[in-house]
């Protein structure tokens, strides 16, 4: 017969899932979270449900995914909402809300003109009466289906969404929010950075053992987020190889360093004294795929760099994005049967399994059940 200590024990794991300090803080798991390597489901699972929807973190979770990314954008006020860009009009109905016409307008985004719908000239009661789309229907036909069905969450939705996941499956479900255009917001007066921290804490996410990753292109909201917070950075790198926009403002540098002045790009970054000095202010790095992986002439996998191994010299993981199930975004080799189809899926747990060989940390998938695939196939 057991002793009644560990016959107490059993019973509260049996029937409780923990009791007291055994209980895991799913918000709050430590260290030695995330699982190497970590799927991360891209804006959700975004291959199968609109992008930064509800519906596509949720999927994301059922699909397996470690962590689900909401980029986040401001609403006029001041609320944090999810969206790749503040720009909607490619990714709601907005152009079509006949009540909202006199809104298109056109902005300087990051030295660059854009013409839309934008996050910040709407309150947040207003963006509820939008609805969502699919962004690319050529690549995913399917996903128009779900056209109108879903809202624009708010980052507090997703939190909740990935509180109550966590909590019915025992496991934990980290968050991987991302500043969008943090110099353009603080200029005009919504500073991400300190809603985004005080949000996260006031839910319980505590520094540096939180369930979270906090990331951007720029590097001085970085810096300034590392003095607000423990919590994981990181440190995102678009491709060095980026030509400049056509009204010549460079696409290949974070922006701050752009406004700044600063002649540096992302190329400097990706050197072992670039990630030296990421280092002093990131836990991770995460770049375009084809910075550890580059493309051959004839669009095949080449062979990897060096840069996995230089920044884990330097003391950083390494995640990248993003990798795509449709033929369009993998090599020529992968893609089948109708190569040219654009929205035909491929052999895109081969891609992933190639960059696990090259011995990256986590990556970013709009399939986290194909991610989830690639990494049992890998295992």
């Amino acid at each position: 017969m057991p002793r009644l200590p560990a016959l107490a024990a059993a019973l509260c794991a049996a029937l409780l899932g923990g009791c007291g300090g055994d209980q895991p803080d799913l918000q709050n798991p430590g260290p030695n979270w995330p699982p190497t390597p970590a799927v991360t489901g891209h804006r959700g699972a975004s291959a199968l449900r609109p992008e930064h929807t509800l519906a596509s973190y949720q999927q994301a979770i059922v699909d397996g995914a470690d962590i689900v990314e909401p980029d986040l954008v401001a609403t006029k006020d001041g609320v944090l909402v999810a969206r790749h860009e503040n720009e909607i009009g490619g990714t709601t109905n907005a152009a079509s809300a006949t009540q909202f016409a006199s809104r298109k307008t056109t902005k300087t985004i990051d030295g660059i003109p854009v013409t839309g719908w934008f996050t910040e000239d709407f309150t947040l009661a207003e963006l509820k009466t939008l609805r969502a789309k699919e962004r690319i229907p050529l690549n995913r036909p399917a996903n128009v289906a779900y056209d109108g069905q879903f809202e624009i969450p708010t980052l507090q939705e997703v939190i909740d969404l990935v509180k109550k996941e966590s909590t019915s499956r025992n496991k934990v479900i980290g968050i991987y929010p991302e500043t969008k255009h943090p110099s353009y917001f603080k200029s005009i007066g919504l500073p991400l950075e300190k809603r985004l921290v005080d949000q996260l804490a006031a839910n319980g996410y505590r520094g540096k053992d939180a369930a979270v990753f906090i990331q951007s292109f720029e590097t001085a909201n970085l810096k300034e987020l590392r003095g607000m917070t423990e919590m994981r950075i990181v440190q995102l790198i678009d491709n060095p190889a980026n030509p400049p926009a056509p009204n010549g403002v460079p696409r290949n540098a974070p922006y701050d360093f752009i406004a700044a002045g600063n002649k540096r790009s992302y190329a400097d970054l990706v050197t072992p004294a670039g990630l030296k000095e990421i280092a002093l202010y990131a836990d991770v790095v995460s770049p375009y795929k084809e910075v550890i992986i580059p493309r051959t002439a004839a669009n095949e996998l080449g062979q990897p760099t060096r840069f996995v191994a230089d920044a884990k010299a330097a003391g950083l993981k390494v995640h990248t994005w993003t990798l795509r199930p449709e033929n369009p975004f993998l090599p020529v080799s992968l893609r089948k049967p109708d190569v040219n189809s654009p929205s035909q899926r491929g052999d895109a747990v081969a891609e992933i399994n190639a960059y696990l060989k090259a011995g990256i940390d986590g990556f970013f998938t709009d399939d986290p059940a194909v991610g989830r695939a690639a990494v049992k196939a890998f295992k």
